[in-house]
């Protein structure tokens, strides 16, 4: 242990987005219109709910949590990466970099359980409407909300218990705009197969599993049309990731997921919630 602390670089270099200036102008634009948008998308939801009295419901309830999740996903590497567009020089500390990959992996493992969550919610409603008061209670809701939070912290521990006692010993360059830990664990200076191996068996397959249940779910409601949002939301969420961590060209998966990080799953929430509250009106 003493020497993976003695080898342990200091900091990581991130090669960002493009050396381009063209493109860098487009990509600053972009990225932050689209940061901005989301942020400013899940705080309305935030506010309306909480200042709505006819949406303290079960549904909304989760909802605005959905919604604090996307902002931190959406903030934890974010930022920075705006901020480093034009930088010559892009370094994030060994300590920074360990933080994004525990607050990706936290608020990605939350917001799955969360996602289930919310379709457990839609099934009792459609199918057993008789009993929702009952089975979707304030203390079930709560409950959801802090099972989400907590399998989402287990997960990013299993994923970082061993990698923060690998020795980095060599080279610091992350191929990508913030650090990811397939990217990370490349830089070790031991073979990481069976670490490899352990990442996609933890985060690629659960994704897979939790996907399939959903759409198990949404069979067994038969009533897509009710759920079309929820739907909508799941695909643009779990399609990436389980590609991201299944496909074994991790550098190729990278770039595939710049579309779904940061442009994809901040408007997600808006967009669930807008289409829920027009059908609650048309209702």
């Amino acid at each position: 242990m003493e020497g993976a602390n003695h080898s342990r670089v200091s900091e990581f270099v991130l090669l960002g987005l493009t050396d381009s200036p063209e493109l860098q102008i487009f990509f600053f634009v972009m990225f932050s219109l689209f940061y901005l948008m989301s942020m400013l998308g899940n705080c309305l939801i935030l506010l309306t709910v909480l200042f709505s009295p006819h949406l303290h419901s079960p549904m909304y309830f989760l909802l605005s949590n959905l919604s604090l999740i996307d902002m931190c996903l959406s903030s934890f590497a974010t930022p920075k990466m705006i901020v480093d567009i034009f930088a010559q020089h892009k370094t994030i500390s060994f300590e920074g970099c360990i933080s994004q990959i525990f607050f990706l992996h936290l608020f990605t493992g939350t917001e799955i359980v969360l996602l289930i969550s919310m379709s457990f919610d839609r099934y009792i409603a459609i199918c057993k409407p008789l009993h929702y008061s009952s089975v979707m209670s304030q203390s079930m809701c709560v409950g959801l909300v802090v099972a989400s939070w907590t399998v989402g912290f287990l997960h990013t521990m299993t994923q970082l218990a061993f990698t923060l006692y690998l020795p980095f010993c060599g080279p610091n360059v992350v191929d990508s705009f913030f650090c990811d830990l397939p990217l990370v664990i490349q830089l070790t200076c031991i073979d990481t197969y069976i670490l490899g191996i352990f990442m996609i068996s933890t985060s690629g397959v659960i994704a897979l599993i939790s996907f399939l249940l959903l759409l198990t779910s949404y069979i067994t409601v038969l009533a897509l049309s009710t759920c079309t949002a929820h739907f909508i939301v799941v695909s643009m969420f779990f399609g990436p990731c389980i590609f991201i961590y299944v496909n074994q060209e991790v550098k190729t998966a990278v770039k595939k997921k710049l579309s779904n990080q940061y442009l994809n799953i901040g408007k997600t929430t808006p967009m669930y919630s807008f289409k829920f509250m027009k059908r609650r009106r048309q209702g």
